[in-house]
């Protein structure tokens, strides 16, 4: 199997290609590209954009998550214990879907 690297610019470039670019901000694309990074460097990972949107969802905040998920929790933090959070700033984040 033939891998290669890619930069942020492709990265966020294929999303737009593949009409994805809606499902996550610029911010949260390179706070992605920045977590496939440091998993790459341990495990070859294969880049495809839709399992990306199907495994990933970014959030604006708390509220908006407790609201998809039916839950109440009082910080990010709590999310923690259920699955991985990519924190793009105080208050935007992207979990993996669970």
């Amino acid at each position: 199997m033939l891998y290669q690297e890619i930069s942020k610019t492709d990265f966020v470039d294929q999303f737009k290609i593949m009409n994805r670019s809606e499902n996550f901000s610029r911010e949260g694309l390179e706070a992605l590209y920045g977590y496939f990074e440091e998993l790459g460097e341990d495990h070859n990972i294969e880049f495809d954009v839709i399992a990306i949107c199907c495994d990933f969802t970014e959030y604006e905040n708390l509220e908006e998550f407790n609201r998809d998920y039916g839950k109440n929790f009082s910080d990010v933090e709590e999310i923690f214990d259920h699955t991985q959070v990519i924190m793009i700033n105080n208050e935007k984040f992207i979990i993996q879907n669970f």
